[in-house]
């Protein structure tokens, strides 16, 4: 029995005592987050015969329709129709294709999926990925964070470089948290679209107001308007898909419940949350999927509100990777709904932090079968 166990007076059942995920520090190589760049595992299998609209919901049935003809019109290589039929095949007139490097096609060069949390917006993008008639390394699909590491591990010419040649872009949770990253996403955007690159990407916030409440972004606007101009939104309405008929989310466990599972859970790991956000902070978060790696579910004690805003943030990215791999989260402590404090729910991050709390509160439903068995 390992000294860990012994103190907590649990015989491990697993083949192995938990992992600590305080104990990792990940070193990811630049080649490898360009090889990443597809959509995570939780979405290998989606496409757009899988997406079951809301059917209350007319917008979430004509997203299908639009994002389907989309994927059609992307079959040449950085083909881009002109004339008045435009980029997303409406209208009448001759395909014009657009050569790499030519500029000025008719209407937006992208799509831009707009809705609240659970309306199946990264479902649909996933979709487009995988409908798209390309190789998988001509099409490239990362949160908006990843895109912004890549740039940060390549450096920017390098990563236009990677990025000119690949047929579409997908970009998911595309928000901009600071005016260094608008300038940033606006020029790189900019470069690929005068590449060829067809451009896709989720958001909860409209591409004219990306920014707003968060920094000055009326000295960003013509940033912030030339990015809009790159998209054509469609609006998807609903409720979110993890609440929608679904029981409510676990209360929190006792920390021997949290432990116990812990050591009968072949894969898991076992950290006190406290000591994991101080840890996160050491932690690049390009890293913190790798920081996951082979993880079968994750079991924290003693949940309590996150300290501040960066703390926070970086917790939003964790939070994301783990759903993003359908990991399990067991919690001691605090529901998941008071993670954060009530002036940052009403802050210009608060999307983040709802998106945060919903996907947390899925990955806690998936973690009760795991006590129940325990």
């Amino acid at each position: 029995m390992s000294s860990s166990s012994a103190a907590s007076g649990i015989s491990p059942i697993a083949d192995a005592a938990p992992v600590s995920l305080c104990a990792r520090e990940p070193h990811v190589p630049a080649d490898r987050l360009v090889a990443e760049m597809v959509p995570p595992p939780r979405f290998d299998s989606v496409r757009f015969s899988t997406y079951i609209p809301d059917p209350n919901q007319p917008s979430q049935f004509e997203a299908v329709k639009v994002l389907e003809g989309f994927a059609g019109g992307l079959g040449g290589a950085h083909a881009v129709t002109g004339g008045k039929r435009g980029f997303f095949g409406f209208g009448k007139g001759k395909d014009k294709p657009r050569t790499k490097g030519t500029k000025g096609a008719a209407g937006p060069r992208g799509v831009y999926l707009d809705g609240g949390y659970g309306v199946g917006k990264t479902h649909l993008l996933a979709s487009l990925w995988h409908a798209t008639p390309a190789e998988p390394s001509l099409k490239a699909f990362g949160t908006f964070v990843e895109l912004t590491n890549l740039v940060g591990a390549l450096g920017f010419q390098q990563t236009v470089q990677t990025l000119s040649n690949h047929r579409l872009l997908c970009i998911d949770e595309f928000e901009l948290d600071d005016p260094g990253d608008t300038v940033l996403v606006s020029s790189l955007l900019g470069k690929l679209v005068d590449a060829g690159v067809a451009l896709a990407a989720t958001s909860n916030t409209l591409p004219g107001k990306l920014g707003e409440g968060r920094f000055a972004a009326v000295d960003f606007l013509r940033e912030i308007q030339g990015l809009s101009a790159h998209f054509r939104t469609l609006r998807i309405d609903g409720e979110d898909y993890r609440h929608r008929g679904l029981p409510e989310a676990p209360a929190p466990y006792s920390d021997e419940q949290v432990t116990k599972t812990a050591y009968a859970t072949a894969g898991a790991s076992l950290d006190d949350f406290p000591q994991l956000l101080e840890h996160l902070a050491r932690v690049h978060p390009s890293r913190y999927g790798a920081l996951t790696d082979g993880l079968n579910a994750v079991c924290l004690t003693d949940v309590r509100p996150v300290p501040d805003q960066s703390t926070a943030l970086r917790l939003v990215v964790l939070a994301d990777r783990l759903y993003d791999r359908e990991v399990p989260v067991l919690a001691s402590g605090l529901p998941f709904d008071q993670l954060f404090s009530e002036d940052m729910l009403k802050g210009g991050y608060r999307k983040k932090y709802f998106r945060a709390i919903s996907r947390l509160t899925a990955l806690a439903r998936d973690g009760k079968r795991l006590v129940e068995t325990a």
